[in-house]
């Protein structure tokens, strides 16, 4: 069913496209899962929300600093007490003001229980309007990841939120919808004209938008259409034959008939982004193993079994053709607390995982359950077919179920895979990031929220507490590393690869690459 934001027909009609609109059609494998900007914690979501829904603050596309955006200016009153002065004259796209309160109240949205975003609110205490246009955040301890957090919240109309029942965000572990859910109403530069999902979506720029006299944008785009396309083939095909102008994650062995393609270029760049797998390391027995009374994967030579039966040089060079960087740890080079000390992979060596697997009491090997998306990540259903393969050398038997975006990230958050593939991104370029959803075990304040294999060990936590509010930049590294190195010795998690982004468009199309793998709808020109 087509959806329209409240009022759209009325600005559309009072508000003709200038005589330059231009049209930017882009597409990617998946679609996002939700237009509520706290509900479900997504990369190409949140990538696509930001066109729509504004944060305090952002990085600026090409230097990756800080910049004001509904902020103008911030002040650290005390440890504990950050102040920020909110930009005047901004509205809602339906001509509303935005005010402090709304502020506040999408702060405290973002903080609900039914938010998958409260690793961005983790040490937020209370937020205060303390006058106009001013806003306090009180932390309940030193944060400094504050700022990096907030980038990642946005501002949504509180009326507008009460007027359509969407107090709180949706649920993404129910089948449960709300009006935010399938709509949407911003301070952002485009909005809303029509979402239907798994289909279209199309947003058209916000005539109220305050960027507009603030010259904020040096693009020319005035409507955007986006078209999910599960099929590589299909994508690719619709690039090359003129359809769409933008594909985000074209397929590694199409890359060279785009550039030879006189009317196509690709732009390549390294993401922040870690691939790999999780296990189930909380149950006491596997659903549909055929190991009963036990579960393999809380033994910790199983998982480096594992781990030692990938021939991770195979999957770069075969399924990935190159285009992505072998890891041996859980956050990107890009990421703050990244040291190539905790960047070492255990080697590829089928007897020594065999080894480990027969010391195990698992010589035979055994059966587990394998769950990945195929529409997700780059080559995500190849990668994990070869390997499943490379598991099977050594007597492990992966039934493999390979599912959509939408349906799989729900799924793994109810724990129910007992392998599962994840690609981790980190909006915050901070370690904390990754370390307080990944490793830090399962609890209140966001904590573990996407540690669905429920890894948890008393040191790790020790360390990921810590992390979180030491403000001296040394120590803070030091603790970051001695969490790396512990995630290392106890195989948490099977790292793979940090992805290598290419993007691939026609001639005309002008992007600035990000290594958060998101357009800045901002930028984007159309010659």
């Amino acid at each position: 069913m087509k959806t329209r934001t409240l009022a759209l027909a009325a600005l559309l009609a009072c508000c003709a496209l200038p005589l330059h609109a231009k049209t930017f059609k882009w597409t990617s494998a998946s679609d996002i899962p939700t237009l509520d900007i706290h509900s479900q914690n997504n990369a190409l979501g949140n990538g696509v929300h930001a066109a729509v829904y504004e944060s305090l603050v952002y990085y600026n596309s090409k230097t990756f600093k800080l910049e004001p955006m509904l902020a103008t200016a911030w002040k650290q009153v005390s440890p504990t007490q950050m102040q920020f002065t909110l930009r005047q004259g901004v509205k809602f796209s339906d001509g509303s003001a935005m005010t402090a309160e709304d502020v506040k109240y999408s702060l405290e949205r973002a903080m609900a229980k039914t938010s998958n975003y409260s690793v961005y609110t983790q040490g937020i205490d209370k937020v205060v309007v303390a006058g106009p246009n001013t806003l306090d955040v009180f932390t309940k301890a030193p944060n400094p990841v504050l700022l990096n957090q907030l980038t990642e919240l946005r501002i949504m109309s509180k009326a507008w939120a009460e007027k359509n029942k969407s107090v709180e965000p949706k649920d993404i572990k129910t089948k449960d919808e709300s009006f935010a859910h399938r709509n949407a109403m911003g301070t952002g530069p485009f909005m809303v004209k029509e979402w239907q999902p798994d289909q279209k979506l199309v947003m058209v720029t916000n005539p109220h938008w305050w960027g507009t006299a603030a010259k904020a944008a040096s693009g020319n785009v005035t409507e955007i259409i986006y078209t999910p396309i599960k099929s590589d083939a299909t994508r690719m095909a619709a690039l090359l034959s003129g359809e769409v102008d933008f594909v985000l994650d074209p397929t590694p062995q199409d890359l060279q008939r785009v550039q030879n393609n006189n009317a196509l270029k690709v732009v390549t760049g390294p993401e922040n982004r870690t691939i790999f797998f999780g296990m189930d390391q909380h149950r006491d027995e596997l659903p549909g193993s055929n190991i009963k009374g036990k579960n393999p994967l809380k033994d910790q030579r199983v998982r480096q079994a594992l781990y030692q039966a990938i021939d991770i040089d195979a999957i770069h060079k075969v399924v990935m053709r190159n285009l992505s960087q072998n890891t041996g740890t859980l956050i990107a080079p890009q990421v703050n607390g990244y040291t190539k000390r905790a960047d070492q992979r255990y080697p590829f060596n089928v007897a020594a995982a065999q080894k480990l697997l027969a010391d195990a009491g698992y010589k035979d090997g055994f059966e587990v359950d394998f769950a990945c998306p195929n529409n997700r990540y780059i080559g995500d259903e190849r990668i994990c077919q070869a390997v499943a393969a490379m598991w099977s050398k050594v007597g492990v038997k992966a039934k493999l179920r390979t599912l959509p975006l939408v349906t799989y990230f729900p799924m793994i958050q109810r724990y129910e895979a007992s392998i599962y593939m994840l690609g981790w991104g980190v909006p915050t370029f901070d370690a904390l990031y990754s370390l307080q959803s990944l490793t830090r075990s399962v609890g209140a304040g966001g904590d573990g929220n996407y540690n669905v294999g429920r890894y948890s060990n008393p040191q790790m936590d020790a360390l990921v507490e810590r992390i979180k509010v030491e403000v001296d930049q040394k120590r803070r590294s030091e603790l970051i590393e001695q969490a790396l190195l512990l995630e290392h010795k106890d195989v948490s998690h099977l790292p793979l690869h940090n992805q290598v982004i290419p993007w691939a468009m026609k001639k005309n199309i002008d992007v600035v690459h990000r290594a958060d793998n998101r357009l800045d709808w901002r930028l984007i020109g159309v010659k």
